[in-house]
């Protein structure tokens, strides 16, 4: 089914995909209207489900999708001679931002799919999950150069207050990009300060 979705033309692919992504952000899964979906796409219903076979299908067409393109925008941006934990979490950052460009709700929406939003399609979420993005932060904590962090530092729990400090960021950052223009971004500016919360970190948790 999906197939004949990837033979629509790339602007009338984007227009559905960001339409059903903002309304399971916005509402659930169980709540999202497939109404309100179309009619923010500008299609018909059954043309929906002509390319979706139903509600769940579309859910998970719309997971793997988002993932894909997120890991494929890391792999293509990741240096990986770079051994620095907190520079790669920059980039991370940073690929997020440009992906929000095209797909102002992509990140809204993973975080609903894989924290709050528990329904029919979870089982298969979590499974696509550790598929997916498990061993892509796999490989990537194996090239960290573990030696630059202070002696007696649990590295675990600092991987965990930078994640969660670099995701809280991004996802106040993101709800504010979705109010602006592409004219009125400054992601120079943002990757700015998130340079600040960076050096704050290494200085907490690096050798001098």
């Amino acid at each position: 089914m999906t197939e004949k979705f990837f033979n629509l033309d790339e602007e009338k692919q984007a227009r559905i995909i960001n339409a059903a992504m903002k309304e399971f952000s916005d509402h659930g899964y169980a709540q999202a209207s497939t109404n309100e979906m179309v009619k923010q796409a500008g299609i018909s219903k059954g043309l929906l489900f002509h390319y979706f076979q139903n509600k769940q299908g579309l859910y998970l067409f719309l997971y793997d999708y988002a993932m894909q393109k997120m890991l494929a925008e890391m792999e293509a941006s990741m240096d990986w001679a770079e051994r620095d934990l907190f520079m790669m979490y920059r980039r991370i950052v940073e690929v997020k931002f440009r992906l929000c460009r095209v797909y102002p709700d992509m990140f809204n929406f993973l975080k609903v799919a894989n924290t709050a939003d528990t329904n029919e399609a979870t089982p298969e979420l979590q499974r696509r999950n550790e598929q997916l993005i498990s061993k892509w932060y796999e490989r990537m904590y194996r090239n960290v150069d573990y030696s630059l962090f202070k002696e007696g530092v649990d590295v675990q729990r600092v991987i965990h207050v930078l994640r969660w400090t670099m995701e809280g960021y991004s996802y106040t950052q993101l709800e504010h990009m979705k109010k602006l223009s592409l004219e009125e971004l400054d992601l120079d500016a943002m990757m700015a300060e998130i340079d600040q919360y960076l050096e704050l970190l290494k200085q907490a948790f690096y050798r001098s």
